[in-house]
């Protein structure tokens, strides 16, 4: 059998949400057939800037590897200066993004929605196929 390809994946998120983070990292380890590498900052593992622009740029070289950057499209993504900041600078550097829609949210921000390739539904299989389609 032919090893699998690895997805680099960069998880846009919000701390103070952090449990659709943990959520969507559980969907992506258990997801058959599938291998991926994180490069998003969790809460847990953070970066230690000494100033806003320092943040920026580990952000930057956080993000630079990965394949898609997948943004969570919970409604705090509006009033997310790093959120934006990230979905900025994937467009930035042409990488494609990801959007992936809270369970049982109808409304999607803006923002996101102008910013994302394909938006998807919280589902291991809707996310999977869109890395896949999207990182060729």
């Amino acid at each position: 059998m032919p090893s699998l390809k690895t997805y680099d994946l960069f998880i846009s998120h919000a701390w103070t949400y952090n449990h659709d983070y943990y959520r969507v990292v559980g969907l992506l380890n258990n997801g058959p057939n599938f291998k991926w590498r994180n490069y998003s900052v969790p809460e847990h593992d953070p970066l230690k800037p000494k100033s806003r622009k320092d943040l920026q740029e580990a952000l930057m070289r956080q993000m630079r590897p990965a394949n898609i950057i997948i943004i969570l499209a919970g409604m705090y993504a509006t009033y997310s200066a790093w959120i934006e900041f990230e979905m900025d600078f994937a467009n930035e550097i042409c990488k494609p993004m990801v959007g992936i829609r809270p369970l049982g949210q109808q409304r999607i921000p803006e923002v996101v929605q102008g910013a994302v390739s394909e938006m998807v539904g919280w589902n291991t299989s809707s996310i999977i196929t869109a890395i896949r389609k999207w990182s060729l």
